[in-house]
């Protein structure tokens, strides 16, 4: 049993599923808001694929908290401009396509999105609020 307990715990897919579980939690019971702006779905994008190094396509989406259907267009803008880059591999009769995060998307997160945030920082719900 605990030879079992060390390699769940060791595992790093069902660490990050776990915390990924969590943050989902946390924000339920927080009654914040899932709605982000766009800039910050371009920056969970990018930090998450630095964190990670490479990662396919439905890890990114889930780990990021999005939805395939919904923001597949904002992955294909990002890959077009250049922050970030696709290769396809071929898993037996599977084509997965694995996302990386490249030197473009790296420095524009640095130079723009970080002091973007600084200014404007995401919205927390305010427990001072008056009704």
């Amino acid at each position: 049993m605990q030879f079992l307990q060390e390699a769940i715990s060791n595992d790093k897919w069902f660490y990050n599923r776990q915390t990924l579980y969590y943050k989902r939690i946390v924000m339920w019971l927080s009654g914040s808001s899932p709605y982000r702006d766009r800039i910050y779905i371009i920056k969970d994008i990018i930090l998450t694929l630095v964190q990670y190094g490479e990662l396919n396509q439905t890890a990114l989406v889930s780990f990021c908290g999005l939805n395939l259907k919904k923001h597949k267009s904002i992955l294909t803008e990002l890959e077009a401009n250049g922050f970030i880059q696709s290769e396809e591999r071929s898993m037996g009769k599977r084509i997965i396509t694995v996302y990386k995060p490249a030197p473009k998307g790296i420095e524009f997160c640095k130079t723009i999105l970080d002091p973007y945030e600084t200014l404007f920082p995401r919205k927390k719900k305010n427990p001072d609020k008056e009704i």
